[in-house]
């Protein structure tokens, strides 16, 4: 199972100078991958945007949005982006998307009238994305287009990523969970062979946990108090606790395990990577 991090694109008040850096210590350390999450309407770094700037200064190290919330966002405006990072990065982009489920997401860019069927929407996306690359004719040559990577929860989403997913990412639940959708996802998937993908947030060191607390506070608040606490609860703190998440999500059969920082310290990327890769 590949090991990847994601970058704290999500975390209010982070710099943007921090992505370079962030980017090349993941790479020199190791790590499979760099991934993003992302709303629009929060104090974030837009996802591809982010991207773009590790892709300028990174060789290997693979692309991910995990996921960006797709529907709300033009198909062809889209698909330009992604095969513009596609070809900047040498074919490293896997575009993860999902329907996200804060309104406000949708309403700040007009297209409200989206949100009560922003599962077809997002059916229809994929669709759209992959016309609009097979034609060639909005530029850049993307050479081979970027994989489509999607998340969910819900019967109906995990039936929904198999059946429009070349990568399926369960979200930081627990492993009984977690093998609940990849079963989920395989039976629905039928003959064809998705790349399965887990989640894990991490803020390691005992000075940032009034800190991450207040991060995901700020990012999660809209779905109240006891969705708060639970997800702070899932932020893995202690050496024990990234050891065990990598087993249990060997044991998954993932195929690739990410850990999103909840804390935006540059340091955070060789404190993951001692543990995991000692």
């Amino acid at each position: 199972m590949k090991i990847g991090i994601g970058i704290p694109n999500a975390i209010p008040n982070t710099p943007g100078s921090i992505w370079t850096k962030w980017a090349v210590q993941a790479e020199k350390r190791g790590f499979s991958s760099l991934s993003t999450i992302g709303r629009i309407l929060f104090d974030c770094h837009e996802e591809l945007l982010a991207l773009t700037a590790c892709a300028a200064v990174t060789e290997s190290i693979k692309l991910y949005t995990t996921v960006m919330i797709g529907p709300p966002r033009e198909n062809a405006l889209l698909a330009k982006q992604a095969a513009t990072l596609q070809s900047l990065s040498g074919g490293r982009l896997t575009l993860g998307l999902g329907i996200g489920w804060r309104k406000s997401d949708f309403e700040v860019t007009g297209t409200e009238e989206l949100w009560g069927r922003r599962g077809k929407a997002l059916a229809e996306q994929v669709q759209a994305l992959r016309e609009i690359w097979s034609k060639g004719d909005i530029g850049p040559d993307p050479g081979t287009p970027p994989e489509i990577m999607v998340g969910g929860a819900a019967e109906a989403a995990l039936k929904r990523a198999a059946r429009i997913g070349d990568v399926f990412i369960a979200g930081p639940f627990p492993k009984e969970q977690v093998l609940e959708h990849f079963a989920t996802v395989d039976e629905a998937s039928g003959n064809k062979k998705l790349r399965k993908m887990t989640s894990r947030y991490f803020a390691l060191g005992d000075d940032v946990r009034d800190e991450m607390l207040s991060n995901v506070r700020a990012y999660y608040e809209a779905g109240g108090e006891d969705f708060v606490q639970t997800m702070q609860d899932r932020v893995l703190t202690t050496p024990d606790q990234i050891r065990q998440a990598v087993e249990d999500m060997k044991s998954t059969g993932a195929d690739e395990l990410c850990f999103w920082p909840q804390v935006n310290h540059l340091d955070q990327v060789d404190k993951l990577a001692d543990i995991v890769f000692s």
